[in-house]
C-alpha cells in the first residue's frame, strides 16, 4: 500500500512537470498536435511513469507497424498501464480515441485535447459519430495512426470482451488497415478498480495488418470478428 501511494504521488509530480513543459511548447507554437514534438513529450512522460512504477515493456511484431501509412490500431484493455505501455513503446505517433469523461481529469484531460487525441461522448450518439468522422477527415489530409481500445472499457477479469463496432466502421470509411495489438500482463500490475500498483512486465504484441480493401459498411461485423480473433490469438500465444 505504501509503495503504491509513493508511485501515485511521484507520478503526479512527474505528470505536472511534463504538463508544464507541454503547455510551454504549445504556448510558443512549438508543438503542433500532429507533429512529433507533442508525441515526444508524451513518450518521455509515459516512460517516466513506467520507470517510477517498476514496470518494463517488451514489444513484439513492430515490423507490422508502418509509420508512413495510416491505420487503426485495435487493442485489448485491462489496466491504466496499457496507455503508458503503448504510448511509450509503439514505433508510431499514435493518437488515442478515449471516452469523453477522461477530459475532466486534471492535466491528463488537457493533454488529450492539446495533443490531437479524440474524446468520444458515448452518451450522445450524434456527437460521438461527429467525433469519429473528424478522424476520417484528418486521415484524408495526412498520415495518421489511431489507437482504440476496442472493448470500450477495461476488462475486470482479464477475459477479452466483445469489440465495439466503431473502430471497424471507421477503418472501412477511411479505407485504412486494422492492426491488431494484444497487451499481456498489465492487469497484474494495476487491475480495474484498484489503486494498488505492482512491479512487473507488460508484453505488447503487434499482429499483421488486416486489409479493408473491397469492404463496405455491411462488412463491419465480419471485420470486427476477424480483428477480435487476431487479438485473442496474439494474447494466447506463448512468449517468443
Amino acid at each position: 500500500m505504501l509503495r503504491s501511494a509513493w508511485v501515485l504521488v511521484a507520478s503526479f509530480f512527474v505528470t505536472l512537470g511534463y504538463a508544464i513543459k507541454l503547455s510551454a511548447l504549445l504556448s510558443f507554437g512549438k508543438a503542433d498536435p500532429l507533429c512529433g514534438r507533442c508525441d515526444s513529450v508524451a513518450r518521455k512522460w509515459s516512460r517516466s511513469i513506467l520507470g517510477i512504477a517498476g514496470v518494463s515493456v517488451v514489444i513484439e511484431g513492430t515490423e507490422n507497424l508502418d509509420s508512413s501509412v495510416s491505420c487503426i490500431v485495435v487493442a485489448n484493455h485491462e489496466s491504466w498501464f496499457d496507455v503508458w505501455a503503448l504510448m511509450a513503446c509503439l514505433p508510431i505517433n499514435g493518437k488515442f480515441v478515449a471516452k469523453y469523461e477522461l477530459t475532466a481529469i486534471p492535466l491528463f484531460g488537457s493533454f488529450l485535447r492539446d495533443c490531437g487525441h479524440v474524446a468520444i461522448d458515448r452518451m450522445n450518439r450524434d456527437t460521438a459519430v461527429r467525433s469519429m468522422r473528424t478522424i476520417v477527415e484528418r486521415m484524408n489530409k495526412k498520415i495518421l495512426q489511431v489507437i482504440i481500445f476496442a472493448e470500450g472499457t477495461r476488462s475486470a477479469d482479464g477475459e477479452l470482451q466483445p469489440f465495439k463496432k466503431g473502430p471497424f466502421v471507421l477503418a472501412i470509411e477511411a479505407g485504412v488497415p486494422v492492426v491488431p495489438v494484444s497487451i499481456i500482463g498489465s492487469r497484474e500490475i494495476m487491475p480495474k478498480g484498484s489503486f494498488l500498483i505492482s512491479r512487473g512486465e507488460i508484453t505488447v504484441r503487434v499482429g499483421e495488418p488486416i486489409s479493408v480493401v473491397g469492404l463496405v459498411y455491411e462488412d463491419r461485423d465480419h471485420l470486427r470478428e476477424i480483428a477480435q480473433a487476431a487479438v485473442a490469438e496474439l494474447k494466447g500465444r506463448q512468449k517468443v
